[in-house]
């Protein structure tokens, strides 16, 4: 019978693993046609993404402009594929930022009882405040820029890793291992560092790949509402805003935009969710 029938067990490694789960082939697939997309734009066939062509405003799509003119005659095809690395710049800057520092406040104040009370009550007063207000407020309080959006987004994202690894935190916190360290005499930091932390990773990484999407979205809406980066960079938010004005004639300026932003939250969160899948025992097909 082992002859015939192929061994279940015989699928391993990378094709494997993606076997098992699809979600995380097919996000991955499309999260690294985004990436290249955004390394290789130059080279992609466009042109400069702010040459101003007035003769040439409002094209359609067509064989010389694909995805056809703005209202001021720039390239959307070249805008869009530019418009990439802002998105994926701001996504990937505010989850790596949050995590870090949520990851921070997370376990100190899981595992620093005094400190667990003044920490929290300072992240709820955070959360209490819908994310995209507080962007908007502190984008308010600074000029636009790239930089800047990410700052503004990072500081809204921060109490959500953090409520998340503290909760972590408390519950093995409770832990045999954990009480048995403490109860010999080591030190807090080697702790945390050595059984704390490593146990932390996994649902703070799924995490991130959701905050990666929602930061993508929050910036195409401080973009598309005038608070995010400055109109000169092309940017998905700034296309779809400079393109609302003519949706009833010309939609076009706003649906290559939009469908580029769309596949991409769509392959981050399908990564979120098949490594939600494969790092959970719980939900995980096999153990």
């Amino acid at each position: 019978m082992p002859d015939i029938l192929p061994n279940r067990r015989a699928r391993k490694g990378v094709l494997g693993y993606l076997y098992r789960y699809p979600t995380i082939a097919i996000g991955g697939f499309l999260l690294l046609v985004m990436l290249a997309i955004a390394v290789f734009a130059p080279f992609l066939w466009t042109k400069d993404p702010t040459a101003l062509a007035p003769a040439m405003r409002t094209r359609p799509p067509g064989e010389r402009w694909w995805f056809g003119t703005d209202m001021l005659g720039r390239d959307v095809y070249s805008r869009v594929l530019y418009g990439t690395r802002v998105s994926l710049t701001v996504g990937f800057g505010v989850a790596i930022a949050s995590s870090i520092i949520g990851l921070f406040i997370g376990l100190v104040a899981g595992f620093v009882r005094w400190a667990d009370s003044i920490i929290m009550r300072v992240m709820d007063g955070l959360m209490s405040i819908p994310s995209i207000l507080l962007a908007i407020a502190l984008m308010a309080l600074t000029r636009g820029s790239v930089g800047n959006v990410i700052l503004a987004i990072t500081v809204a994202e921060i109490p959500r890793v953090s409520r998340l690894v503290r909760g972590v935190v408390l519950s093995l916190r409770e832990q045999p291992y954990v009480e048995a360290a403490i109860a010999s005499g080591t030190r807090t930091p080697v702790i945390i560092w050595r059984h704390i932390l490593p146990n932390t990773l996994a649902p703070m990484t799924v995490q991130a790949t959701y905050i990666c999407a929602s930061a993508m979205i929050a910036e195409a809406i401080l973009s598309f509402i005038g608070a995010g980066t400055p109109p000169i960079i092309p940017s998905w938010g700034n296309i779809m805003a400079e393109g609302r004005a003519l949706w009833q004639v010309k939609p076009y300026i706003v649906f290559f935009p939009a469908i580029f932003l769309s596949i991409t939250v769509l392959a981050v969160n399908l990564l979120g969710d098949g490594l939600r899948d494969s790092l959970d025992p719980r939900m995980a097909k096999r153990v």
